[in-house]
């Protein structure tokens, strides 16, 4: 009897283990707002969008603030038009002004709000994309955006941490972050344009599903291993039942 609570104790330590690893593997990988593609170059114009998805199970996104990064002013940022929403953009002065091929611009995009229509909004469960246009970026090795995501209860997520010093993601709160990298050199490919000219790399994969590919491949991982460790389980189970039945006589 001992042995057969054993065993039945084992297996269901495996399928519980599996189980947390799962719904751990989900946790972990909670979304938050992201800038998508995640690089550009430097000294060119990138298209980018602001990933946005909905992690209340009750309320929807109904707004969404933008701040620019101060130390890295843009000189042009225009937004596209997202059906139901309505792009609010504000600016700053800058001084010195910032040069753009070869034009002074001393007023810079400071931030953009996007507001939803009353009928209208992110629902639980849903992300919206918000594209613009940006450039030229500047030589440096990232841009950090401050996101206020506001919900129809009212609620205001802060996605605001900028990365820690070893580049590393904060566990709570991040900020998006769009990647810069230097030009290409002279003989290689040109790596800057006009507005219209999206700075992204060809075949660019999306990184935030590929992470998200990963973490169910991962919990794929885990739950089979648990339901193996019950297999394993229910085959020591039989056998210390087999062991334990007196013969017949």
């Amino acid at each position: 009897m001992i042995r057969h609570r054993r065993a039945a104790r084992i297996a269901a330590l495996a399928l519980g283990a599996a189980v947390i690893g799962v719904f751990g593997l989900a946790s972990s990988a909670s979304a938050h707002v992201t800038v998508n593609p995640r690089e550009a170059t430097q000294g060119g114009y990138g298209r980018v969008a602001f990933r946005v998805p909905t992690e209340s199970d009750t309320a929807s996104t109904v707004k969404l603030e933008v701040t620019f990064p101060e130390d890295a002013p843009l000189a042009s940022v225009s937004t596209m038009p997202v059906p139901g929403w309505t792009a609010t953009v504000e600016k700053r002065t800058v001084d010195p002004p910032v040069e753009v091929h070869g034009s002074q611009v001393s007023e810079v995009v400071s931030k953009i709000t996007w507001t939803a229509a009353s009928d209208v909004g992110i629902k639980p469960g849903e992300f919206q994309e918000f594209p613009v246009s940006m450039g030229p970026l500047p030589e440096a090795d990232r841009l950090v955006f401050r996101v206020l995501q506001h919900y129809s209860d009212g609620n205001v997520a802060r996605w605001i941490e900028p990365p820690a010093a070893d580049g590393s993601e904060p566990e709570n709160d991040p900020a998006p972050v769009l990647k810069l990298m230097p030009a290409a050199s002279e003989g290689g490919a040109p790596a800057t344009g006009g507005p219209d000219v999206v700075a992204e790399p060809a075949g660019a994969d999306d990184d935030e599903d590929a992470g998200n590919s990963a973490a169910l491949g991962l919990a794929i991982a885990g739950l089979v291993a648990g339901l193996a460790g019950l297999a394993l389980g229910g085959l020591a189970f039989a056998r210390t039942r087999r062991q334990d039945t007196p013969p017949a006589v």
